[in-house]
């Protein structure tokens, strides 16, 4: 209150006290709720750092480069990798000089101008090291950028002038505030013809819920966008030499002075709702120094209470340095982001990790991929220090492997390092392991594991001609590669079933078992993961009795099926709960129940799909004495499941896809007419300059061949996106269609 009384005399004298008393109700409620939070159980803090250790973090920054398809990152990646040196000249996405980006190092990337895998490198920019991942943009690729995410310390939103906000940029934002991911924005594209840094800005605070301002504003706009003028230090920055690499830092324009002081009033009001001395100087109503500005952005970008906006074109050489300056000066270095494990010893309690390169070794390895030397591992260090020849220990396995190779990438260069300390990120030879798993020195520590989403589309493949071994030599590697790739052979058709995120993203892995393993597939129809699950509670009580000479088969098992509402802690949608009281069932046989249950719910009852959203209790049953058997108890348990799932009001569930449309406003009706011929529910319709966007959702079993129809009815100016929403019950006419199909695949 000490902190507040001068404040109160302040604004008392005031004659206008809307803006300020809410400013100031705002700040005395931080004031009076830090006592609270302090109060709140916390982790044990780690031991201090030795001063060496602590300059070399200071210096160092982790960050991704993330955004929608589209948007610039490779661009920008290509041009933060010549400004800092690490390259000596730019190369395009799909340019003429059929040479390419340097992130984009496969040959698919390069042909089809999208990036595919995330591509780590480093480089310098003025004192500080930055370790970068250039993640994908397409949502069928969202795993790379999941667990890029997973282990950096901070990230760049991209945005596109003209684009904004779109699906995968929301997808995006969900995943950095699901890893609590302080960000930078850069509005790239400025050069485009009708580029709208602002409208972009009020998305980010209405779409995102940022408390997002800009601190910078350009000079010139399109075609005659010359460089940026820096709000914090009041300065105009030019950028000029034949690639942009010569920055001239020059006075504000006299036609932009007044804009430039709008806006950084702007930005000083939305700094003041994020940061305490900002606003202690705004109820004062003096002006911040650039130092203070400076300061207050770093905390509060850091605190994830906001979000400075950066502009330019990536393309054009504008404005990427100054972003550069951004990086370091407000983005987290690896010591100032807590990081926590489980203490495996110690009923999985949280553990915060010190950072320090001098206590027990803590690794996660995040993305594995197939080298010409074998099995290359990205590790990213959280504790201790990794060196060359080291023994550590993969806590999943318990295998004790030996490090004989420690690389730093660049893109898909190698080189060769000694050792790595804590906060910076790697890659291992060698070494035999899992996406997601945690290697230690011997410490009992484990990491959080990473969110996988589950894929959403299938296909049968099947090698063309003649079985080769590289056919399943090519799956298993990609599975490991990628956990939202996934195979398995259908018990019934017998044919080998791949799923992923999406058509794009199976297209790409059959077109690479042709490239990189001689092995050319036939696909089949996708298949669409349709669910089943039930309405209803039902009992059950069900014998399994069989007799056949010597020792029978007996198990009776009592209880209810019910519906399960939301999906268990551990991402499980259905439940085994046993509540017998006495010993009627030996506890012995309570597994064999359950694994009954659950092999049940792999095949539904009436379309074939798996069973989802289902409790299975266990209230009482029967054994008897010489008969009953593991076997017949899982038996039970299975049929009494079937029996009880067909009286339960049984219904296919469907895969609803979030579905993303933009194109020319002209082409409106043909859109909205081709959304509702798909069965589409239209959410929302936005036009903004000569554009329409269009949000929906369409079920997945009606978006195949989406993309050629909308292409074909805008001129080839159409495009979407759609990402997996949610499963919900399809139309009565449709299951009862899709129910005798099944029923006649028996008669065949």
């Amino acid at each position: 209150m000490a902190v507040l009384r001068p404040l109160f005399k302040h604004v008392a004298r005031q004659p206008n006290l809307g803006q300020g008393m809410g400013l100031l109700f705002r700040f005395g409620l931080r004031h009076a709720s830090s006592a609270a939070q302090l109060a709140e159980d916390a982790p044990p803090t780690p031991a201090p750092m030795d001063q060496a250790d602590l300059t070399r973090l200071a210096k160092l920054k982790n960050i991704g480069i993330s955004a929608h398809i589209d948007s610039g990152k490779t661009t920008l990646t290509e041009r933060i990798l010549f400004y800092t040196g690490r390259i000596n000249e730019i190369h395009e996405v799909r340019g003429k000089d059929n040479v390419g980006a340097k992130m984009d190092s496969m040959d698919l990337e390069r042909e089809k101008g999208i990036t595919i895998q995330s591509a780590a490198t480093y480089c310098r920019w003025k004192d500080s090291a930055i370790n970068i991942i250039d993640t994908p943009g397409h949502v069928d690729f969202t795993i790379e950028v999941e667990r890029a995410l997973r282990v950096l310390d901070s990230a760049v939103l991209v945005l596109c002038a003209v684009g904004g906000v779109q699906s995968q940029t929301i997808t995006v934002d969900r995943q950095m505030k699901r890893y609590n991911i302080p960000r930078i924005c850069f509005i790239n594209k400025l050069d485009r013809s009708g580029a709208n840094p602002w409208r972009v800005i009020g998305q980010l605070r209405t779409k995102l819920r940022l408390q997002a301002a800009a601190v910078q504003i350009p000079i010139g706009a399109e075609s005659n966008l010359k460089g940026v003028v820096d709000l914090v230090k009041m300065k105009a920055y030019y950028n000029e030499g034949s690639h942009g690499q010569v920055i001239r830092t020059d006075e504000i324009p006299a036609e932009l002075l007044d804009a430039a002081k709008a806006k950084r009033a702007e930005l000083i009001e939305h700094l003041a709702d994020a940061d305490d001395e900002i606003a202690e100087v705004f109820l004062e109503e003096t002006e911040p120094t650039s130092e203070q500005l400076e300061s207050a952005i770093r905390r509060a970008t850091i605190a994830l209470k906001f979000t400075p906006v950066f502009m330019g074109s990536a393309y054009h050489n504008r404005g990427v340095q100054p972003m550069l300056d951004g990086v370091v000066d407000y983005l987290p270095s690896p010591h100032e982001v807590e990081n926590f494990a489980l203490d495996i010893r110690n009923d999985e309690a949280k553990v915060q990790l010190s950072n320090s390169s001098n206590e027990k070794l803590v690794g996660l390895a995040f993305k594995l991929e197939e080298g010409r030397f074998g099995q290359l591992t990205y590790l990213r260090v959280y504790q201790g220090t990794l060196r060359k020849g080291d023994w550590i220990v993969n806590v999943r396995t318990g295998k004790k492997v030996k490090v004989p190779r420690l690389v730093r990438m660049h893109s898909n260069e190698m080189e060769d390092v000694d050792h790595i300390a804590s906060g910076e990120i790697c890659a291992l030879f060698g070494v035999e392991c899992a996406s997601g798993d945690t290697f230690t020195d011997g410490s009992q520590f484990t990491m959080t594991s990473m969110f996988v989403p589950q894929p959403v589309i299938s296909l049968s493949i099947q090698p063309k001609g003649k079985e080769s071994p590289n056919f399943s030599k090519a799956l298993n590697r990609f599975q490991r590669e990628d956990p939202t790739f996934r195979t398995h052979i259908d018990p019934e058709s017998k044919q080998t079933i791949m799923s992923g995120m999406g058509e794009l993203h199976l297209e790409i892995y059959v077109e690479r078992m042709k490239r990189e393993y001689n092995v050319e597939c036939v696909t089949g129809k996708p298949q669409v993961a349709f669910r089943e699950t039930i309405n209803q509670k039902v009992e059950f009580n069900y014998t399994h009795k069989k007799q056949s000479g010597g020792s029978g088969q007996f198990g009776r098992v009592v209880g209810y099926i019910e519906p399960l509402l939301e999906p268990l802690e551990d991402g499980s949608t259905n439940e085994f709960s046993d509540e017998t009281v006495g010993m009627n069932i030996p506890r012995n046989f309570i597994p064999a129940i359950e694994k009954g249950f659950l092999e049940a719910c792999q095949k539904g009852s009436i379309v074939g799909h798996p069973v989802t959203g289902v409790r299975f209790v266990l209230l009482d049953g029967m054994a008897h004495l010489v008969d009953s058997s593991e076997l017949a108890f899982k038996l039970a348990a299975t049929y009494a499941f079937r029996e009880a799932f067909s009286k339960a009001d049984p219904t296919v569930l469907e895969p609803i896809m979030d579905v993303n449309l933009s194109a020319p406003s002209e082409y409106q009706g043909a859109c909205v007419a081709l959304l509702n011929k798909r069965k589409g529910t239209i959410g929302d319709t936005e036009i903004r300059d000569d554009f329409i966007d269009v949000s929906a959702e369409v079920p997945l079993n009606d978006m195949f061949g989406f993309s050629t129809d909308l292409r074909s009815c805008t001129q080839g100016k159409g495009e979407f996106t759609m990402e997996y929403k949610m499963h919900r019950p399809v139309p009565t006419f449709l299951q009862q269609q899709m129910m005798k199909e099944y029923q006649d695949s028996f008669k065949k």
